[in-house]
């Protein structure tokens, strides 16, 4: 197996890529290529842009998966036999024992996705079969409030549950697929796997039996980049595989003075493969602040990033309040409904037509009494895709001609017409108009846990290095994790980095 080590920005997924062009290109059919990661976006990117270059269907590349998906595809297991929250909920019934999942588990997610789907207890077990160690062990290194007891009952009682019904979890896919992979894994002439630092134990099993069935496999990666150990990830089998191995050397995305500091961090790393790479040319700055409040924000792409989750909701409290429209952990800051909602109002007023879908939900914003007749409000005789005016909206669709006696409805704005959008919107809404943004826009500002933004990168970063309680006692225990997550954060910088003051030195990441 051979490896790319590909420091942040260096293109390891375009190596990659372009190594499955190279070969499309000299006639290896489509279906003799796997592509694998640990993410899914990571999978889909290259088979559309393979897809995309030799003018085929994406489906004619069925091998551009997640090797988790990869093994549920291929093995024995049906769809209608992996478990769901259904199957938990009457589990939990049969050890009159509550256990949790937060949402319908979709196999195709990146495995960080589901493990944090999955409860405490779940997460353990699963967890301990991931890294291939004994549930004991595995719980001993957790801080787990259930007693050794509880624990050991809902694995005993999951395993009887699993097999008396003949249903399967994630981590079974997995495990069946080493199993059999004899017969499950089908035999490539090339296969790629990307992220190969986020593996688990398990994982790798599967990655050495596709590499048996492979005429040649390549694996990219960056150890230095090795975050997910609390999801499994075994970073040192990496570092330690047999085979030849390539240091992509020129960073495309790093100025030099953030590399100065990024070299500074990798340094403190102690199990890590020693590598070298160049920064851009281009100085960049570095810079401490004592606030976010501080920076303007008006231009460029940004990233605002944080250990722990908690540490970000007064930075998105601050943004609101001063008019910009950003993405909070995944969410846009005002949701897609309420702008679908106000934009359509404007276009209905400039004499454009919007869809009976969009109408419908400018209606749920309305009261009905005042704004709607009776009977109208769900727009019950308008398809999603017919077109409306606001002239027939109050001629057929039951749209009140007037907000009040004076006032026509076509000379309302936005939030005199829909008098349900809750207040803080409204004025939300009205700081994003005051300050000028689009606020139908893909947001220039993300706001992340370092771990959500990995794979991402911005023209300004800004990070916090404050640090958790439960991270600070991780940090003693074992340094490099803690190491590898603020060279992660530092290294999403394009152009300036910005790093916030702690708000209490002895609980911080010492960057400097």
């Amino acid at each position: 197996m051979f490896r790319y080590f590909g420091p942040p920005g260096t293109g390891k997924t375009t190596t990659l890529i372009n190594q499955v062009e190279k070969a499309l290109g000299a006639g290896i059919l489509p279906n003799q290529i796997g592509f694998f990661s640990f993410t899914r976006k990571a999978a889909e990117e290259a088979r559309d842009r393979a897809a995309a270059k030799f003018n085929l269907d994406p489906k004619e590349l069925p091998f551009f998966r997640t090797l988790h998906s990869m093994s549920l595809a291929m093995s024995d297991i049906r769809n209608e036999q992996v478990m769901q929250k259904e199957h938990y909920r009457e589990l939990s019934q049969i050890m009159g024992f509550e256990l949790s999942t937060d949402k319908r588990i979709d196999y195709n997610d990146d495995i960080p996705s589901i493990v944090r789907a999955n409860d405490p207890i779940l997460g353990v077990i699963n967890l301990a079969r991931l890294r291939k160690v004994d549930l004991r062990e595995q719980y001993n290194q957790t801080d787990l409030e259930q007693s050794w007891n509880t624990v050991n009952y809902v694995a005993k009682s999951l395993l009887e549950y699993k097999k008396q019904n003949e249903v399967f979890d994630f981590t079974d896919m997995l495990e069946q697929f080493v199993i059999g992979a004899e017969n499950y894994c089908p035999r490539f002439a090339l296969t790629f796997l990307d992220e190969a630092q986020d593996l688990s134990a398990l994982q790798w099993d599967i990655a050495h039996a596709l590499d048996a069935k492979s005429e040649r496999m390549y694996c990219a990666g960056d150890d230095d980049q090795a975050i997910y150990r609390w999801a499994g990830a075994d970073v040192d089998q990496f570092i330690n595989l047999d085979g030849g191995s390539e240091t992509l050397s020129q960073s495309y995305r790093i100025p030099k003075s953030v590399h100065f500091l990024a070299q500074k961090i990798a340094r403190r790393i102690h199990r890590r493969y020693p590598k070298t790479y160049k920064a851009k040319d281009f100085m960049g700055k570095v810079q401490n602040i004592y606030s976010v409040s501080e920076l303007d924000m008006s231009k460029g792409s940004w990233l605002i990033l944080a250990q722990a989750g908690y540490m970000l909701a007064p930075v998105a409290t601050e943004l609101k309040a001063d008019g910009y429209l950003f993405d909070y952990r995944g969410s846009r800051s005002i949701s897609e409904r309420v702008s679908e909602a106000v934009n359509g109002w404007e276009q209905l007023r400039k004499g454009q037509q919007v869809t009976g879908a969009v109408a419908r939900t400018i209606y749920s914003y309305m009261t009905s009494k005042e704004r709607i007749h009776r009977g109208f409000k769900k727009l019950p005789t308008l398809g999603d895709e017919d077109m409306v005016t606001l002239d027939q909206l109050i001629a057929d669709h039951g749209l009140m001609p007037q907000k009040d006696l004076l006032t026509p409805i076509q000379d309302c704005i936005w939030h005199e017409a829909m008098d349900n959008i809750p207040s803080t919107e409204r004025a939300y809404i009205t700081a994003l108009l005051r300050r000028g943004e689009k606020f139908n826009a893909e947001p220039r500002i993300k706001v992340s846990t370092i771990h959500g933004s990995k794979g991402g990168e911005a023209d300004n970063v800004v990070l916090f290095t404050d640090l958790s309680t439960a991270s600070e006692e991780e940090f003693r225990k074992n340094p490099d994790d803690t190491h590898r997550v603020f060279y992660v954060g530092v290294t999403r910088t394009k152009e300036n980095l910005y790093l916030v003051e702690p708000q209490d030195l002895a609980k911080s990441y010492d960057l400097i």
